[in-house]
């Protein structure tokens, strides 16, 4: 996965294309594909020029589409792991998670993550609009 940033023209009003600024997660196998794919998705919104500033690899732990929510939402645990000599390791985990609050979000999250030992760090609402497949 691909958080793609874009920033373009599009039609905001009645006649004013206003210069809007988004980010995505595309499901692409390499950057280029991730913008092609964003490209695709997007030409119907644009007025004018564009510009991709910026193409980076994402790791989540897990994507959580419900369907239910018009954000998206970053959680943050820490996994504690008890390995056998008695030793806890820790490994950091990110979720993405669709919401409409941050009450959903965070009971999504909590539901994701019910049989892990694992304690919460943080949930914020994400700079990704929306998330784009590549294949449907």
């Amino acid at each position: 996965m691909y958080e793609v940033k874009v920033n373009y023209l599009r039609q905001t009003g009645e006649d004013n294309p206003g210069a809007v600024k988004e980010t995505y997660l595309v499901d692409g196998v390499t950057p280029s594909d991730a913008e092609k794919l964003l490209m695709e998705e997007i030409k119907p919104l644009i007025f004018g020029d564009c510009e991709l500033p910026s193409v980076r690899n994402r790791k989540f732990f897990e994507i959580i589409e419900t369907g239910n929510g018009t954000d998206l939402w970053e959680g943050k645990v820490e996994q504690i792991i008890i390995e056998d000599s008695g030793a806890e390791k820790r490994r950091p985990c990110t979720f993405l998670i669709e919401a409409a609050n941050i009450t959903d979000a965070l009971s999504t999250l909590k539901s994701a993550t019910n049989g892990y030992d694992c304690e919460l760090l943080a949930i914020k609402k994400s700079a990704i609009i929306g998330i784009i497949h590549g294949v449907k």
